[in-house]
């Protein structure tokens, strides 16, 4: 990472993974297309539910990739930081849609416990296997990119429940296939909402904390305050605030008193300020006001 203080935007973690996002939503929508046909011919509502999850995890999938594609635009006057919020944004979607779709698993499962209905167990076995293997390969594209995006990260963990649902399909038809006992298939599909509803909340609160620009999880303000005071010519920092833009584009900004003698010198300051920023908090995009000693009194009650 450079020592300068340049502004520039870094790329978003998420439009480095744009094709990994394409290749997944292609796969989905394959596995949906034969889900749908397999709950059809086998009457399983677990394997319903499993193709209404797949189904809304490909427009989940799309809504991530638009976003990408969309927070890539440039900034302008009136979006300073462009479009990068996008991202958080379809995180935010996908979670909602996700309980959506387990209220609708819920309730679905609910009539099929009172009025149990007919179900091929083979039927269930053979298309949730072929799901099962695609949602490996999906997760196994996307693996990677999660770790940096949270958008990407939506999209695996969505892949991921899928393929735990999948799992679960597999075990409920082999158990109709060999017993006859068709209730397991709505236990299965009350498993499934089970395990989206974790997964669901977690995406959904950590995209509240970006969106209401909280200081990043990873990131100790009281730390960052130290380091700057550390500085031989800063006096004191205040009106300190961390946010973060989208995955990967935590900012920084702060007021720094610095002794009137280093003033003359602001543009080494900047350097050595922003080069300790950027190496020890992974800040790239940081704005610092250097004030000298007695500024702060002439600021309001909000600088503080």
């Amino acid at each position: 990472m450079g020592v300068g203080h340049g502004h520039g935007h870094a790329v978003t973690a998420g439009a480095a993974n744009s094709r990994r996002l394409a290749v997944v939503l292609g796969m989905m929508l394959a596995v949906a297309v034969v889900q749908v046909a397999g709950a059809a011919f086998s009457g399983s509502l677990a394997l319903l539910a499993d193709a209404g999850h797949t189904v809304t995890d490909s427009l989940g999938v799309a809504l991530a990739l638009a976003a990408v594609w969309i927070a890539a635009r440039p900034a302008t006057n009136r979006r300073t930081f462009g479009y990068q919020r996008a991202e958080i944004l379809a995180a935010a979607v996908n979670a909602l849609v996700l309980f959506v779709l387990c209220g609708f698993i819920v309730v679905e499962a609910v009539e099929r416990l009172q009025r149990p209905a007919e179900v091929s167990g083979p039927g269930m076995v053979v298309v949730a296997a072929f799901g099962l293997a695609m949602n490996v390969g999906a997760l196994f594209v996307l693996r990677s990119g999660a770790r940096s995006s949270l958008n990407v990260k939506g999209a695996y963990l969505e892949v991921m429940g899928d393929a735990l649902a999948s799992i679960g399909v597999i075990a409920g038809g082999a158990v109709v296939w060999a017993t006859g006992w068709t209730r397991v298939d709505t236990l299965v599909s009350l498993g499934i909402a089970v395990i989206i509803v974790p997964r669901a909340w977690a995406l959904l609160r950590e995209a509240v904390h970006i969106l209401l620009e909280a200081t990043p999880r990873d990131m100790d303000l009281g730390e960052v305050r130290d380091h700057l005071l550390g500085h031989h010519a800063v006096l004191d920092v205040h009106d300190l605030h961390a946010w973060t833009i989208t995955s990967g584009v935590p900012v920084m900004s702060a007021h720094v008193v610095v002794a009137e003698e280093y003033l003359g010198d602001s543009g080494r300051m900047l350097d050595e300020l922003h080069a300790c920023l950027t190496g020890h908090f992974d800040v790239e995009h940081s704005t610092l006001q250097l004030e000298p000693p007695g500024h702060a009194d002439h600021e309001g009650p909000c600088h503080a």
